[in-house]
């Protein structure tokens, strides 16, 4: 190639792969470092004691052959292969491009056949994957990939269609700065913080689990006005005695996951709250437990140490989740753009909308419909990945004093 060519235009690849051993890094830049050289891109991962390692540089012309010789005389002294290429063509670092979009993929069984799906409608979409990384592999696998060049919500409408035929769960969202911004995560109670329907504990004691169980799965599914419904449950619970509550709050049991997503959270510096269509006379110990100090829920009424079958006050419906949602956002300052809502059933279907981000958790489907992501594990703490939070960060955040 021609010495006239200018050094800033020339540039090198660099394919480093072999089996990793302390060192190896440190000893490819110190054999490049006599070069006059650049570094303009770096990535490396190691995959099962296998290093892959890639560099982009520019270079003088007149170096290219003397650097291919000695990354040779290299590859030799640490028995591992280098392939190099050069060219006076400029490559773009993935540093310069603005627009990216993250797409999070979550399974508890990853299938190539899957990933071909995802990776076809991006590019359908004149999409290009610049980078892919493994954020977690338990609970379940979570794999991130960084996009160019797609429209947000084209891809979103694309992926979600993935999502349905493959089984996988999948998030779009926006790279930049405000995606590691504080959050505000809002939890749904029944089914989604804990397994439990709360007032189905309640109604097997009083006998009538039955009937309640048929009106609760009416109204989740978005059949019955939650309203009308709620007041239809608590009314067959009539009669039964205060000193239930406490048996039931002994019967709670948290979601898979639920303690570390919440503890995670906290620790990173976002804000968790919860609003249920359940009742603050369960739950109130609960809360005070996590450490959960925005909450909202509904009450039931207590006379002479008897429910009366009633509740006290404006009752959590579809509309006052939402509003919780707003009001809990502005307390805190945080921008509804930067809220997260997590719930189950029809009655969450308002602040999952209002949210910047609306994930439905093992949801039913007309919730899964209306979400901007899903997650159908039953692992809560599977909704940090989605956010960008890898596992690594996570069991970090757990060694904190």
């Amino acid at each position: 190639m021609s010495a006239q060519l200018d050094k800033d235009q020339f540039t090198g690849l660099i394919l480093l792969t072999g089996l990793d051993s302390p060192g190896i890094t440190a000893t490819l830049f110190e054999t490049l470092a006599p070069f006059s050289l650049t570094v303009v891109d770096i990535e490396q991962v190691v995959i099962r004691e296998r290093l892959i390692l890639t560099l982009l540089i520019t270079c003088d012309p007149a170096h290219a052959k003397a650097i291919d010789s000695d990354l040779v005389a290299l590859a030799t002294q640490l028995d591992v292969d280098i392939a190099t290429s050069f060219s006076s063509t400029p490559i773009a670092s993935i540093a310069a491009k603005t627009g990216l979009l993250h797409v999070v993929v979550l399974s508890p069984k990853l299938e190539p056949g899957s990933i071909a799906k995802v990776a076809q409608n991006i590019n359908a979409l004149q999409g290009n994957i610049e980078a892919i990384t493994r954020t977690a592999s338990y609970p379940v696998t979570a794999i991130e990939f960084l996009i160019s060049g797609a429209d947000e919500k084209s891809l979103r409408n694309s992926l979600a269609r993935v999502a349905l035929e493959t089984g996988l769960d999948i998030a779009v969202q926006q790279g930049g700065l405000m995606r590691h911004a504080r959050k505000l995560v809002l939890l749904d109670v029944d089914s989604t913080l804990i397994q439990q329907e709360v007032i189905e504990l309640l109604a097997a004691k009083a006998g009538v689990g039955d009937e309640v169980i048929a009106i609760t799965q009416s109204a989740m599914r978005g059949e019955l006005d939650f309203e009308q419904s709620l007041i239809a449950r608590v009314s067959l619970l009539a009669d039964l005695p205060e000193t239930v509550i406490a048996q039931v709050q002994q019967e709670i049991l948290l979601t898979p996951g639920a303690r570390t997503l919440i503890r995670t959270l906290q620790r990173l510096g976002h804000t968790v709250c919860v609003v249920s269509g359940g009742f603050h006379n369960v739950i109130d110990p609960l809360m005070r437990e996590l450490n959960i100090s925005h909450y909202r829920a509904n009450t039931l009424e207590i006379v002479d140490g008897k429910l009366t079958g009633k509740v006290l006050g404006p009752i959590i419906d579809r509309a006052a989740k939402a509003q919780a949602l707003r009001d809990f956002a502005q307390l805190e300052n945080i921008n509804i753009e930067q809220t997260i809502a997590i719930g189950d059933g029809a009655n969450d279907l308002d602040m999952i909308a209002a949210a910047g981000l609306g994930i439905a958790f093992n949801a039913k489907p007309a919730v899964k419909a209306a979400a901007d992501s899903s997650v159908s594990a039953p692992y809560l703490d599977s909704v940090l990945y989605l956010l960008g939070i890898a596992r690594e960060e996570v069991e970090e955040a757990d060694s904190r004093p």
